[in-house]
């Protein structure tokens, strides 16, 4: 498997899924604005993201796939088959059973999540949009145990095409839905619910070609019999853990959010606009390197292969340089252009463009930061470490909420983001030390790769700095086309003087044509 064309694709297809996404924040920005119904449905829509990755795309991957990569590898396909039914069945309870809660339990989430929502009209639409999506848990966690699966095995393209599924749902029911209900952001909530079950249903031709659909025990006597499973109880041990570490990342993000929620009128929401943007690059690239690295990375530790599972991570790291730092100077430098181009029209007015530009500034501190963190933390639960990142992640949380202390009053909104972006190079940093220390990252030289970055980067950020303050990107709402072309056109002039000083500089793109065994 050529890791790079792996990489490729997962990244092309989750560029038409950020694509789709962009269009999907534009449309919702530019009918709801940036406003207290905004902001309600942001945060009953990070109660479920927020169980997702606790469920699935967090503790989940990380204990499941590297046991399901140890087995493959062995060749035992029956072995397989059942270990995923066990851990579907005990997956399906779970979550059956957390929903039920959610549901029930609504007005207290919103209340621990949002306290500046209690009693006002955001509180009350907040819980009922959280009513209304908390099935989406279920079904995205379903949706990630298959994506999981497929990845292991190699089928990358499904799982990263999926999530596109979601976003022309919400486009769908803003389009059609929304003007049809008496309050129209619960459009958007239905449309979140309607995303999850196309998302699952595309799985399942996927897994049955592969053979390894999930059979779901739902007799009394399946959770006992799933329990017993050897493997099963493999990753449930690694799960303890796994949990813990994801809680420490989602505890951050429920104290940013109700930290945001006690802001000026508008602050999730302006935070929410620039994630989406944020999450481009930290998609494209740290998501799909991640995501192909983790199966290799485990076959490789199966095997004690341990020379070319420090390759691979090499292969990562410096890819993860080479394309992750243009994008870190361009939000730093060149936020006002972009958020103008995709959120300025409608109810979105100049000082939401304003706002979102300063949490993009922020972001673009800390993005190789979050970006490297999903490229190093994949080389400890290859090797079925994950109490290493738990320790470095309660650091890391302390930090965060030290660094809100000093950024939040200076900052305001965008002291959250910054205080994010400088947990995660925290993070990435303590992940790079203990994976050196393993010996499972050889040394490089990262003094030379790093000296060569720099200097191709220089003209880069000369570029957009001139470009960001050569329009009244503002004042070019009134002719939208022009403000597209000029920021297509400046991006395109960086990207090429870009890749231009990269030869110059002597980094060629033959290294990273990489196979993995």
């Amino acid at each position: 498997m050529n890791l790079l064309s792996a990489a490729a694709k997962v990244s092309s297809l989750t560029m038409l899924s950020r694509i789709t996404g962009l269009l999907r924040e534009t449309l919702i920005a530019r009918s709801f604005g940036a406003s207290e119904w905004t902001d309600a449905f942001n945060v009953a829509f990070r109660l479920p993201n927020l169980l997702r990755r606790l469920f699935a795309e967090g503790a989940f991957s990380q204990a499941f796939v590297p046991i399901l990569g140890e087995i493959s590898s062995n060749g035992d396909s029956k072995q397989a088959q059942i270990l995923v039914n066990a851990v579907a069945t005990l997956l399906f309870w779970a979550l059956l059973l957390t929903v039920l809660l959610g549901v029930i339990g609504a007005p207290v989430l919103i209340l621990v999540i949002a306290t500046g929502f209690s009693g006002g009209p955001a509180y009350e639409a907040s819980v009922v949009m959280t009513r209304i999506m908390f099935p989406y848990i279920g079904l995205i966690s379903m949706v990630s145990l298959s994506a999981g699966i497929l990845n292991t095995f190699g089928r990358f393209a499904i799982p990263a095409f999926t999530p596109v599924l979601l976003n022309l749902a919400l486009i769908g029911s803003a389009i059609f839905l929304a003007p049809h209900l008496e309050q129209p952001i619960y459009a958007l909530s239905i449309g979140v619910l309607l995303g999850g079950v196309l998302q699952l249903a595309i799985q399942i031709p996927a897994l049955s070609r592969l053979g390894l659909l999930p059979r779901v025990g739902l007799l009394p006597g399946a959770i006992k019999s799933a329990m017993r499973n050897p493997d099963a109880k493999r990753v449930l041990k690694l799960m303890g853990p796994a949990v813990f570490a994801v809680s420490v990342a989602q505890i951050s993000l429920i104290i940013n959010t109700n930290i945001a929620s006690r802001l000026q009128a508008g602050s999730v929401s302006w935070l929410s606009y620039a994630d989406r943007l944020m999450e481009f690059p930290t998609a494209l690239l740290g998501v799909a390197l991640g995501t192909v690295l983790l199966p290799s990375l485990s076959k490789a530790n199966a095997k004690n292969d341990l020379v070319h599972a420090g390759e691979l991570l090499i292969w990562g790291l410096q890819l993860t340089f080479l394309l992750a730092a243009p994008c870190a100077i361009a939000l730093f430098i060149f936020g006002e252009p972009i958020a103008a181009v995709l959120y300025h029209y409608g109810k979105f007015n100049a000082l939401d463009v304003l706002m979102t530009q300063r949490a993009l500034a922020a972001y673009g501190v800390g993005l190789i930061g979050l970006i490297l963190v999903k490229i190093l933390a994949p080389g400890f639960y290859s090797r079925q470490d994950i109490r290493t990142p738990v320790k470095i992640g309660l650091l890391v949380l302390v930090a965060t909420q030290l660094a809100n202390l000093v950024f939040v009053p200076w900052l305001g909104h965008a002291g959250l983001a910054l205080s994010v972006g400088a947990g995660a190079c925290l993070n990435a940093g303590l992940l790079w030390i203990g994976l050196h220390k393993r010996g499972a990252l050889p040394d490089s030289a990262w003094a030379k790769y790093l000296g060569q970055l720099l200097l191709a980067l220089i003209p880069l950020a000369g570029i957009l700095f001139y470009a960001a303050h050569a329009h009244n990107w503002i004042a070019l709402q009134a002719e939208p086309w022009i403000r597209i072309g000029l920021l297509a056109g400046w991006l395109a002039l960086a990207a090429i003087v870009y890749f231009a000083s990269l030869a110059l500089v002597g980094i060629r793109w033959q290294k990273f044509l990489r196979h993995a065994k």
